[in-house]
């Protein structure tokens, strides 16, 4: 699985105000370009070499960016310490682990946790089976929502008005197997809704199956939704589903949501 082409790298309409030319600098960063020249900022970022030499010097002293020996910038350690403030990032990840380390000891394969932003399933957290099928997910991944088992339980669980529009939308298509019919993509999401947990198959690899459950905020909001990847082949759903609810139920409880009866 590979991470999809970063489509932040520039504000789109009106005329970029600093704010905007800022933000562009850090997008110009991603999993497939970690570390990049002056010169590689200011094309990324669609940014004359003057204004990328100022903003990045600018970001450099306050620590958002670091820049090396041979003179090539990586993120700096002073967004990651912001970003551990994310309630959905660090602290999420704290919460659900030891949730996901059981699941992967029942089961030895994948274990992903993910949250939506906008569109797209943002990966917080990922283990590794070691002889689980391939897949290439890294922690800060992104993918569209219909795509994978912890974007369909997101979209299931999401504003019936945002569903419309995705739903409307352009579904990007990675196997012959991908849900690009929105009447279908509809259908799946009832289905989830209605088991509690959602099945993705050969969607983004045809070699993978996943089996992902939502995790519940102290409200009752979906805030998450957690995984395992396994080889395909439908015959493992009914095994691995009340180990995924299971796990997903934990991560909830560890959040402070009860179920209905037990309040």
């Amino acid at each position: 699985m590979n991470d999809l082409p970063h489509s932040r790298l520039r504000p789109s309409g009106g005329t970029p105000t600093a704010p905007d030319r800022l933000l562009a600098v850090l997008a110009a960063f991603d999993h497939e370009h970690p570390a990049l020249s002056l010169t590689d900022i200011s094309r990324r970022a669609g940014l004359t070499l003057t204004t990328a030499h100022r903003l990045v010097g600018a970001l450099t002293d306050w620590g958002a960016l670091e820049r090396d020996e041979s003179g090539v910038y990586h993120v700096g350690l002073r967004l990651w310490e912001i970003a551990t403030l994310a309630p959905r990032g660090l602290a999420l990840r704290q919460l659900a682990l030891p949730y996901l380390e059981d699941l992967y000891e029942a089961t030895h394969e994948n274990v992903q946790l993910a949250v939506r932003d906008g569109g797209e399933v943002v990966y917080t957290e990922w283990i590794s089976g070691r002889s689980a099928v391939g897949v290439h997910i890294r922690v800060g991944a992104r993918w569209p929502l219909h795509a994978t088992g912890v974007g369909l339980v997101l979209l299931a669980h999401g504003d019936p008005e945002f569903q419309e529009q995705y739903c409307a939308g352009t579904l990007a298509s990675f196997t012959p197997y991908t849900i690009t019919d929105p009447a279908r993509l509809r259908r799946v999401l009832a289905e989830v809704r209605h088991t509690g947990v959602a099945v993705s198959s050969r969607q983004v690899t045809d070699d993978a199956l996943s089996v992902a459950a939502p995790v519940r905020g102290r409200g009752g909001a979906v805030v998450a939704a957690v995984s395992v990847v396994v080889p395909q082949t439908d015959a493992q759903v009914p095994v691995l589903a009340p180990a995924v609810r299971l796990a997903a139920l934990g991560i909830s409880r560890a959040m402070g949501w009860r179920p209905a009866k037990e309040q």
